[in-house]
């Protein structure tokens, strides 16, 4: 009785594999490569990480993500943060700490409509720019 397949298939053409043209070319195991990423074989595709699946370079292990907001949306959150006592007005500008919203840096995307003093980590140079242009600081932890 045969233990294991290379014993139960000694003297077989096909090994089990049908006809002998079966197990030929690369049409038997879906294409080369990204071949039918968009098609028979997308869900593999996206859940190895879509577009990048395959790429070659600089892969980092444990990459370092830094909270962040953009300026746009703190001003926008201003009326609320003041409500929870997570903000206070002084001298008609209103001062948020970035850490207690457990925010490191500030992006510079969105408009600022009012005199901001946000205190974080790190600033973008936009950020910046935008929050002192508005009459308000931008000072770094």
């Amino acid at each position: 009785m045969p233990v294991n397949k290379r014993s139960k298939y000694r003297g077989s053409r096909t090994c089990g594999g049908g006809t002998h043209k079966n197990r030929r070319g690369a049409g038997n195991r879906g294409g080369r490569g990204r071949a039918g990423s968009n098609a028979h074989r997308f869900s593999k595709f996206y859940l190895e990480g879509g577009p990048v699946y395959g790429k070659h370079g600089f892969n980092p292990v444990n990459p370092v993500r830094v909270p962040t907001m953009d300026v746009g949306t703190l001003d926008q959150l201003v009326a609320g943060l003041l409500l929870q006592d997570l903000a206070v007005e002084k001298d008609g500008a209103v001062a948020i700490d970035a850490s207690v919203l457990g925010i490191e840096k500030v992006l510079g995307t969105g408009r600022v409509t009012r005199a901001l003093r946000i205190s974080a980590s790190a600033f973008s140079a936009q950020a910046k720019a935008k929050i002192e242009a508005a009459g308000g600081q931008a000072i770094v932890v």
